[in-house]
């Protein structure tokens, strides 16, 4: 009977020797090194362990149920968003399970992070809504988001719509995200035809899925952040030949000219988006 060996999320830190049992020369490479520098540290008294983590995951879930989320413990202290979360949950995407220990100078960044003076009442919706839009692609209905995050069904569409909420709404459906962004609807009982209609609603507006997302959490929050998720370059030089020739007054030539693509190129981008179609001598 043979056993299943586990696989690192990554090759980049002594996590894969360590907790994955790694050998690859460079990761064997990695850890010598790190060991001749932790010699050294404890010969010149300068050494400082790695502590445990569980103060800071405590510390993490008093801030959650006080309406401060991962993302913005990770804002407020300059630290990645997945290194914050792998303290209170491991990461479904790699298996990687949590973290237990953790540096001083981490420790001390989240530990520093006081409720009160990071909490508000309303926080901008754009995170929030982005989750909700996430899940809905990949089926899930918006009404299954709302009842998993503890929203109202009444209020379950203001969330598509307002532009602020309430913190501690913000961090439920933060953590429904969480839960399901790697579930199936389908094995929780939602109907076909519901996540079908779920996921038409996201793919004509273009709402990118959670994996889309994966690469780029520390933005979801931020308004001023685009997603070009779905968009073509055949979008982009429509868009582009329609400012140019209704501003600059170029023809069809001209603009595919200016914008690098040929004539025929522009054409077919007007057929495929015939909303920013500019009728004018070619």
């Amino acid at each position: 009977m043979t056993t299943a060996t586990r696989q690192p999320p990554h090759h980049d830190t002594l996590t894969c020797y360590c907790d994955y049992h790694c050998r690859l020369p460079e990761c064997v490479a990695r850890y010598r090194n790190y060991e001749r520098e932790r010699g050294r540290a404890i010969t010149a008294g300068t050494w400082q362990p790695l502590l445990d983590a569980e103060p800071v995951r405590q510390h993490l879930l008093k801030l959650r149920t006080a309406g401060i989320t991962v993302h913005r413990v990770a804002t407020i202290t300059g630290l990645q968003y997945r290194q914050v979360r792998a303290f209170i949950q491991h990461d479904y995407g790699n298996a990687a399970p949590r973290r237990r220990r953790v540096t001083r100078e981490v420790a001390a960044k989240i530990l520093a992070v006081n409720a009160a003076d990071h909490t508000p009442g309303n926080v901008d919706c754009t995170g929030s809504r982005r989750r909700v839009q996430a899940l809905m692609a990949i089926g899930w209905p918006l009404i299954y988001i709302a009842e998993r995050a503890g929203i109202h069904p009444s209020n379950r569409s203001v969330i598509l719509s307002r532009p602020t909420i309430r913190a501690t709404t913000a961090q439920k459906i933060a953590a429904a995200y969480d839960e399901l962004r790697h579930e199936k609807p389908a094995r929780h009982g939602v109907r076909p035809t519901s996540i079908k209609r779920a996921k038409q609603q996201a793919a004509a507006n273009k709402w990118p899925p959670p994996s889309y997302w994966d690469e780029r959490m520390d933005v979801i929050d931020d308004p001023d952040f685009e997603p070009m998720y779905g968009v073509t370059k055949r979008l982009i030089i429509a868009q582009d030949a329609n400012e140019l020739m209704r501003f600059s007054g170029l023809d069809r030539a001209a603009a595919a000219q200016r914008l690098g693509v040929s004539k025929s190129y522009l054409d077919h981008a007007f057929r495929d988006h015939p909303e920013y179609a500019v009728e004018v001598a070619a």
